[in-house]
């Protein structure tokens, strides 16, 4: 018996994202979000509640009136709707291994293209900016301490901001080699060094507290709640956002800017690019090569920039020596 489709979609959340891949809350609500603006598309198309929605509801052509919806109607970018069509394909996969009768349903769905779309542009801060907002910080008063000590662990572990929330204190080791374990996408750890600096703060941070656990956060804004994506990105605005820049170069600083210029630096410093795709916890060497090539438009840049402007057609040149010769000019001359 073919299971309804409420049957596959808590099968695809419960066994197959969460279970399976190991998917972590964050992707998983992603998921979510497309799959309710997709099925709730579905319910309005076919004129009946979700609850009722049936297996011929979910066609090719559905999917594809969907992703015009997306663009024309909901006003997404294409990258959007390229990352909600991946969402779907992965969907109609599974489908696909459950109920091989709609498999030329699931096969159409596969070959819808993804749409041609520039990549975004990788800004990060220049070392003088880093350095200027890290002086200039707030010394004194409630939670100066943790915004100093927050906006120095993003640059100098170019730690993805869900990292950062999920992070515990038994994660870190502050003795002679400092380092803290980061939990990552696909449910992958990975260690990153610390400088003494950070690790210096990070001890006193957690020392500051009368009492806790291995398992409590190490960032928290009420005693033992940790700070959220939405905390800590609202924490990076409030002290950052004097350098962001409009015009040619537009830049906005949010805690993902430290993440490229956590990866910039460090390979303007020479360290070599399979070490920063450890570091940053990539899973491709491409993803990492984007810092590499930004930076040398960076310094081709800075290159034409001081190139001196020298006129070289208008410059006096010596006359050939030949030509000095009187016999030898003479005797072109009878040819």
């Amino acid at each position: 018996m073919k299971p309804t489709i409420g049957q596959i979609v808590h099968s695809f959340f419960e066994d197959y994202l969460r279970t399976q891949k190991g998917l972590r809350p964050a992707s998983i609500k992603s998921y979510s979000d497309v799959l309710r603006l997709f099925l709730s598309f579905a319910s309005k198309q076919a004129s009946h509640p979700i609850t009722r929605l049936s297996w011929n509801d979910l066609t090719f052509e559905l999917v594809l009136a969907f992703l015009s919806h997306l663009e024309k109607g909901r006003k997404n970018h294409i990258r959007t709707r390229n990352q909600r069509l991946a969402a779907i394909r992965t969907f109609f996969e599974y489908i696909a291994y459950r109920c091989p009768e709609v498999l030329d349903t699931c096969q159409r769905v596969a070959a819808i293209p993804i749409k041609r779309t520039p990549p975004p542009e990788t800004n990060f801060l220049e070392r003088e900016e880093v350095k200027d907002l890290l002086k200039n910080l707030r010394k004194t008063g409630r939670n100066a301490a943790r915004d100093q000590l927050l906006l120095l662990f993003l640059y100098n572990t170019g730690a993805r901001v869900q990292e950062v929330a999920d992070l515990r204190i038994e994660n870190l080791d502050l003795e002679s080699q400092p380092r803290v374990r980061l939990h990552g996408k696909g449910d992958k750890w990975r260690i990153c060094p610390l400088w003494a600096e950070t690790a210096k703060r990070l001890k006193m941070l957690i020392d500051e507290r009368k009492e806790g656990e291995p398992s409590d956060p190490v960032f928290i804004s009420r005693p033992g709640v940790p700070l959220t994506r939405f905390g800590i990105y609202k924490i990076v605005r409030r002290h950052a956002s004097g350098l962001d820049k409009e015009g040619a170069r537009q830049r906005r600083v949010t805690p993902h800017l430290f993440r490229h210029t956590a990866a910039v630096h460090l390979l303007e410093s020479g360290v070599e690019i399979n070490v920063i795709r450890g570091w940053l916890g990539h899973v491709s060497l491409e993803t990492t090569n984007r810092y590499a090539e930004l930076t040398i438009k960076a310094k081709e840049a800075a290159l034409r920039k001081c190139e001196p402007h020298l006129d070289i057609s208008t410059a006096h040149h010596r006359q050939a020596v030949w030509k000095d010769d009187e016999s030898l000019m003479k005797w072109l001359t009878s040819l």
